[in-house]
């Protein structure tokens, strides 16, 4: 096993995401990649492969006993990765389909799983130059050019009556995951692209709830629930049951929805 602190395991997360950060702006900014369609029909763009070869070049440079799982490389059977204490979970650029678009709304996602859990979260927005970072039982931050320091989710004044922002994507059918709140509540909408940036605005005091209804990867929120758990708030799949991780043949992750302020009634919000 690596002999490198949790506190050394995060800070080379964080150097991950910033140098595949810096190669994506890159190609961003000049236009210079290639978009192709998976399998599944998702986008991927040669911009992703980069960031991908980037993160993984370094964490497997400096723990190379430590597996690594991206949604942009072959993943491994069940039977191998149950034998995976811990492990580095993956998505080179979370909102590719933002890239694509020039909307800005994309982020780079790792995260260190552990006993089935996140243990590190990182999260980089490049065309904002924000990293957003927690490390469990050690609180939530944020870096960037504006302000640094810690992050906790908003607490309403009133959790029964007071307004709820919901983050909401600029693709998806705002009036599916509308449909699904409660119709007593005032609600503002503040539309962003990928579901870690989403996240992050939760976990930063900026939205309170963003419900997620379509397929999903493990590694699109691993990053993100150790970053929202750390700063008050919390994800659950839809039917407000724990996510998981490394335990299922699949891994696409449940309709899920991430809360901030947990003296909100949620589950009386959420008409799921």
């Amino acid at each position: 096993m690596s002999d490198k602190s949790d506190h050394d395991l995060l800070q080379l997360a964080k150097d991950a995401a910033l140098a595949a950060g810096e190669a994506i702006m890159r190609l961003y900014d000049i236009g210079d990649f290639e978009s192709y369609q998976k399998d599944d029909e998702s986008p991927v763009t040669s911009a992703d492969y980069k960031a991908n070869e980037i993160i993984t070049d370094l964490l497997l440079k400096h723990t190379p006993d430590i597996p690594i799982l991206s949604e942009e490389t072959k993943h491994a059977s069940l039977e191998e990765r149950k034998t995976w204490k811990r492990y580095w979970l993956i998505d080179p650029i979370d909102g590719t389909q933002e890239f694509i678009a020039r909307s800005g709304d994309f982020a780079v996602n790792i995260a260190l799983i552990e006993d089935n859990k996140p243990k590190i979260g990182v999260i980089f927005w490049p065309p904002g130059q924000s990293l957003y970072y927690a490390l469990a039982g050690h609180g939530a931050f944020k870096e960037s050019p504006e302000a640094s320091g810690p992050i906790s989710v908003r607490k309403l004044d009133d959790p029964h009556n007071s307004v709820v922002i919901l983050a909401i994507s600029r693709r998806q059918p705002r009036e599916r995951v509308i449909s699904k709140l409660c119709a007593k509540r005032v609600y503002q909408t503040l539309p962003l692209g990928s579901c870690s940036l989403k996240s992050c605005f939760i976990a930063e005091g900026k939205a309170d709830v963003f419900m997620r209804l379509g397929v999903t990867g493990e590694w699109d929120t691993g990053a993100s629930q150790c970053i929202v758990s750390e700063a008050g708030g919390t994800i659950y799949a839809a039917d407000f049951e724990p996510l998981s991780y490394n335990q299922r043949n699949t891994l696409e992750n449940p309709d899920f929805i991430v809360l901030g302020d947990q003296n909100v009634p949620w589950r009386d919000i959420i008409q799921y």
